[in-house]
């Protein structure tokens, strides 16, 4: 799946001008923006001009509940669809999870069940999804801190089915794969071993911390660990090695560091993006 180039980082109000300033000394080439926190018709200026140098923005849903089995929320899919057009947007992205059961918010992205029925209803909602956009859609592996029991598929297993049957692309975030590597017992190589990496639109990455409770919590407010380094190198070994080298974007929604270090961080992304094939 054709996605963004280079290196990317995700654009947040509270650091809307260093993101700018990075775009600008060339330390990122794409962004991405969070779509529920803005509205197509008054979209903040940063991305506004940011738009006017060419940057490519992509929006990335948090609440369509594609996993979900009540009825798909259209209102949140026009949303999305809405600031696509805003953004000229090639792409945009959702996750493979719900968030809502009951009438109730979650307010957190929970795991669908890896089960036959559930990934029907995901398929469902996903090709209901694609009919409404005006560009094509890419789902995210997300980091879970449980597993239902009962599981029919691996998640390799179930993302890359899902993919066959609907077409849709993947947000790869190696920092969840670590995320399900710690807190499930998964082996994050299984999983890349078992993923159709050709529908990878880009890749996210993203520091997080284990806590007390031995879990990794998918932070997004930590730097860089090497263990989500290593299985960045990984992936994008095994990419190039199919012809593709997909964007990597760095995530941070919290305790922002300097300039100098996100910029840091990005140089980190960028030597494993422009490594090329590492011997297997």
């Amino acid at each position: 799946m054709s996605g963004p180039e280079g290196v990317g980082i995700g654009w947040r109000p509270e650091i809307d001008r260093t993101v700018e300033g990075l775009v600008d000394r060339g330390a990122a080439a794409f962004v991405e923006v969070v779509a529920e926190d803005v509205h197509p018709d008054a979209l903040p200026a940063s991305l506004t001009r940011l738009r006017a140098r060419g940057v490519p923005v992509l929006p990335h849903a948090v609440s369509l509940s594609l996993g979900g089995a009540e009825d798909l929320a259209t209102d949140r899919v026009d949303h999305l669809a809405a600031v696509a057009t805003a953004l000229d947007a090639p792409l945009v992205s959702d996750h493979v999870c719900f968030v809502r059961a009951g009438g109730l918010e979650s307010g957190h992205l929970l795991p669908v069940p890896r089960t036959r029925d559930a990934l029907a209803v995901l398929v469902e909602n996903v090709r209901a999804v694609q009919e409404r956009l005006p560009v094509p859609l890419a789902v995210e592996n997300i980091a879970a801190l449980l597993a239902w029991p009962d599981a029919e598929l691996t998640e390799g297993a179930f993302l890359a089915e899902l993919c066959d049957r609907t077409g849709v692309g993947l947000v790869l975030d190696v920092a969840n794969l670590h995320a399900c590597a710690v807190n499930l017992a998964q082996d994050p190589a299984r999983v890349l071993d078992e993923l159709p990496l050709e529908r990878v639109a880009y890749v996210h990455a993203a520091g997080g911390t284990t806590g007390d409770d031995g879990l990794y919590h998918d932070t997004h407010a930590h730097p860089l660990g090497p263990a989500v380094l290593d299985l960045l190198a990984d992936l994008l070994a095994r990419c190039a090695a199919l012809g593709v080298t997909p964007g990597v974007l760095l995530e941070r929604d919290d305790r922002y560091p300097s300039d100098a270090e996100l910029a840091a961080e990005l140089a980190l992304l960028r030597a494993a993006h422009d490594r090329g094939p590492v011997p297997r």
